[in-house]
């Protein structure tokens, strides 16, 4: 794996989500690719404040694609610059994981920070 995607509301606005950007901030020190992929209008504030944590922010409302379609998520690899196959997808709508394996990435539903952590570490070791 060479990126990670992860999805805003849902994952990032979990309970102890301060792990997650934790690993994000390990993983971009370890020459990992991140983005953000959301189906919200736009940016914003959210995209001045978690600019920092990513390379590549993608918003729907932006780009004209929303999730599970499976352009949003060649669009987000072509941004961050890795095929799809090399990008690991977080998200807890379970479509928009399904949406990002068809388009092939490796898809991670997520329905705690501590077992996203744990799948993400397992799937990258070092991090």
């Amino acid at each position: 794996m060479a990126a990670i995607v992860v999805d805003y509301a849902g994952v990032l606005t979990d309970v102890e989500s301060d792990r997650l950007y934790e690993l994000l901030d390990r993983a971009r020190d370890r020459g990992l690719r991140t983005a953000l992929l959301s189906n919200a209008a736009g940016g914003g504030s959210v995209r001045r404040r978690l600019s920092g944590w990513f390379d590549v922010l993608v918003f729907s409302g932006e780009v004209g694609v929303v999730k599970p379609q499976r352009e949003i998520f060649l669009l987000t690899a072509e941004r961050l610059g890795v095929p799809p196959e090399a990008c690991v997808f977080v998200d807890d709508a379970p479509g928009n994981v399904t949406g990002a394996v068809a388009a092939g990435m490796v898809g991670v539903r997520h329905t705690s920070v501590r077992d996203t952590v744990d799948e993400l570490t397992a799937m990258l070791p070092g991090l």
